[in-house]
């Protein structure tokens, strides 16, 4: 028995080693490299959005007439706009470099949207009227809400849905979404990077964890640029600084430490 079990351990070796051996270091490496990147373009987004609330909210007048916002990329700003109830005029417009978390420039004079603001606004409502059907599997648990981030590229667009919450010591890995779509907003392609909703909460019986890890689905061996973005975002609320992505697909961890923007392959999460 003992020999049988040892042949099966070197077989399921040698088969990981066969599919993490489809990637050179360096194409691995590239993979790595480009995935953190557009982690970091998900964050730009996300934190000018979030950032852009928060202002919004400190300002009586300007929450009582912002209904909507938008945030896109401009050159090298990224900018978080309201509109109005009728959505025909923008009401407040805040421009973020470098994910900073303070506006390098604030607007509040009114004006008509401009020609990107009227496209991704477009693009939005018509993927969310699409996210009904049941095809896509689009669902919120309980405490959670998704977030909408879209991303031009070429004609068409990349629409992600990330998960938030406004609980405190929880990282909402998870239940989240890519859509393709061509200029029109009609929804070509779709992937979801995990199965279902993966909190981590960052308080255990035994105090604060310092770790956070989970695995992922055979189809998505690689780390994902929405949990790089979810990690970004809710890591600096706790005392966490790296958390990891075991591959079943490639038999490793892949571990990011959002200090250091950086992303290592390891055997060992810790």
């Amino acid at each position: 028995m003992k020999q049988i079990t040892a042949v099966l351990f070197i077989v399921m070796s040698l088969m990981i080693s066969a599919q993490e051996n489809k990637y050179s270091e360096k194409e691995f490496q590239q993979k790595l490299d480009s995935i953190k990147a557009e982690g970091n373009l998900l964050y730009s987004h996300e934190i000018a959005s979030w950032n852009s609330g928060d202002l919004m909210a400190a300002n009586k007048k300007l929450h009582e007439i912002a209904q909507s916002y938008l945030t896109y990329k401009s050159n090298d700003t990224v900018k978080t706009v309201f509109l109005n109830k009728d959505q025909n005029l923008v009401v407040a417009e805040y421009s973020f470099k470098n994910s900073q978390r303070k506006p390098v420039r604030e607007n509040m004079q009114h004006r008509k949207p401009n020609q990107t603001e009227l496209n991704i606004n477009k693009i939005r409502s018509t993927v969310i009227s699409q996210l009904s059907d049941p095809k896509y599997e689009v669902g919120v648990p309980e405490g959670y809400n998704l977030n909408i981030i879209i991303v031009p590229i070429n004609e068409n667009y990349k629409v992600y849905l990330i998960p938030g919450t406004s609980q405190s010591g929880v990282i909402p890995f998870g239940n989240d979404y890519l859509f393709i779509t061509d200029k029109e907003g009609k929804i070509t392609s779709n992937q979801r990077f995990h199965s279902r909703l993966i909190p981590a909460f960052t308080q255990g019986e035994n105090g604060t964890l310092t770790m956070a890890t989970h695995s992922h689905l055979r189809t998505n061996p690689f780390i994902s640029a929405t949990d790089i973005c979810t990690f970004k975002l809710y890591a600096p609320l706790t005392k966490l600084e790296e958390f990891s992505v075991y591959s079943p697909a490639l038999g490793i961890y892949m571990k990011y430490n959002y200090k250091k923007d950086s992303i290592e392959k390891t055997k060992d999460p810790l």
